[in-house]
């Protein structure tokens, strides 16, 4: 699933394309929403909230109701603009079938200007009123990507007491629980953990300083938000240096060269839902109850096993 910074680029690529412009085309291929027709309303802006963009349109008469195309990416979604796809690496770039086309817009701007965006494997493809965006994102917590966020430290305060909320839950579970804090995802879930020293599947009282941590997390995704390649190391590694455990199952440890282990993680109280595949450190991140310095076995929650291919970083996300 791709993290809240791709997600962020997506939206700045459709609002570069789209803002200001005349819908001329406006196809979603949705049941609820197939029979919309949107020609002739404008973009006023494409914005991120989390995991989900919010496209919002003005009416082309006065006294009508703004509108909000809301999408979500989910495991494999993905804008196209202009053909092009947004490079990401925990984003297929590559060709899509028509058949999964959800959305497709073309607009021209004043001058004249044309553009074209397409949605492939998008989920949740919804039009709802602007004023009531709310019903589909107001679940959401803090923004990690917030522009507001330096300036609002509530903002901050809002997602530690969310987290403090549910001590004995895993940190590796409550991270990824968008109601908490929005924008992380599973690569950042396992990088945050490991460079914080902390086993996701240890009680989120456990994980130390909680300030500390949505501080690190607000600054990896604000550093990469303008990167293709997500780094968590710094980028002094050299190749294939980019992230510390995240994908590198059954190979050296950058820190103390014990093995990476991959396992699962899931909630029991989410009847259906499968568990999300991890990746950490036995020695750098010990299970709950082990003596600091040692490997930490699987605590209860998780399951380990090794990854198939040394070689290949993972792909689950």
């Amino acid at each position: 699933m791709p993290e809240g910074d791709t997600v962020a680029r997506q939206c700045r690529a459709l609002h570069g394309a789209l803002a200001g412009a005349i819908l001329t085309t406006s196809d979603l291929r949705v049941p609820r929403a197939a029979t919309a027709n949107l020609v002739g309303w404008s973009v006023r802006e494409v914005r991120p909230r989390g995991k989900h963009l919010l496209i919002r349109l003005e009416p082309p008469a006065a006294g009508g109701v703004p509108l909000t195309l809301h999408t979500h990416l989910m495991m494999d979604g993905i804008w196209h603009v202009d053909g092009k796809a947004l490079r990401s690496s925990d984003t297929s770039a590559g060709p899509r079938p028509a058949d999964t086309i959800r959305v497709v817009l073309a607009a021209r701007h004043p001058d004249g200007r044309e553009a074209r965006a397409v949605a492939y494997d998008v989920k949740q493809v919804r039009l709802v009123r602007t004023a009531d965006e709310s019903t589909l994102v107001g679940h959401l917590g803090p923004d990690l990507l917030d522009p507001s966020w330096e300036d609002e430290p509530a903002l901050r305060a809002q997602a530690v007491a969310h987290l403090a909320a549910e001590p004995e839950r895993p940190i590796g579970l409550a991270l990824l629980d968008q109601r908490n804090l929005a924008g992380i995802g599973n690569i950042y879930r396992s990088e945050l953990c490991f460079l914080r020293r902390v086993h996701p599947a240890a009680p989120t009282h456990a994980a130390g300083d909680l300030g500390a941590l949505v501080d690190l997390a607000h600054r990896l995704l604000t550093l990469n938000l303008d990167r293709s390649v997500r780094v968590t190391t710094g980028g002094m590694l050299g190749r294939d240096g980019d992230l510390w455990v995240y994908g590198r199952g059954g190979r050296q440890c950058r820190r103390c060269r014990a093995r990476i282990e991959r396992g699962e993680i899931g909630d029991p109280r989410l009847e259906g839902t499968e568990p999300r595949v991890l990746w950490f450190c036995p020695r750098c991140q010990p299970g709950p109850g082990a003596p600091a310095g040692a490997g930490g076995g699987a605590p209860r929650g998780a399951r380990q096993r090794a990854h198939p291919d040394a070689r290949r970083p993972g792909t689950g996300r």
